[in-house]
């Protein structure tokens, strides 16, 4: 065998796997229309039993606020989560945040769920104010929220 094809069958050794293991994913949270301050929202994944997985994305600047996204902040306090890299601006009535994300292909199908957690500064909380279920089926299909969410779609 000579060294190009050698070359050729390592790396694609290397990089095949790892295309096998990870799903992009896009989560659309379109906010319902409200008044006053924007939303805090936390965007996340829960496991099966309903517990903390990880944080895809952080809407609100003000560290002081970001504790009223209660099951969210429940989940990170135990994982000890940084939130460099996966926090922005808080999101105004009516318009749309957009997150895009990679997970491992095993959370699909398998009982993982992406949830938005919101908050208005001088307004309401809501714990899991939409949860999507991360299934085929489920692709692309809006979910409503209870609060200042009005839906929530996961497309991969």
């Amino acid at each position: 065998m000579n060294k190009f094809t050698t070359a050729l069958l390592l790396g694609t050794a290397l990089v095949a796997p790892s295309a096998a293991i990870a799903k992009d994913i896009t989560v659309d949270v379109k906010m319902a229309r409200f008044g006053g301050y924007p939303a805090y929202a936390a965007v996340y994944i829960t496991n099966p039993d309903g517990s903390y997985n990880s944080t895809l994305w952080v809407a609100g600047s003000k560290q002081r606020y970001l504790g009223a996204l209660r099951q969210w902040a429940k989940g990170v306090s135990v994982a000890g989560v940084t939130l460099d890299g996966i926090s922005g601006a808080s999101v105004g009535g009516g318009k749309t945040l957009t997150v895009s994300s990679s997970i491992a292909d095993s959370m699909i199908d398998a009982g993982y769920e992406v949830h938005v957690d919101t908050a208005v500064e001088e307004g309401g909380q809501y714990s899991s104010d939409a949860a999507a279920p991360l299934t085929t089926a489920a692709m692309g299909q809006p979910v409503d929220g209870t609060g200042y969410v009005g839906t929530l779609t996961v497309k991969f």
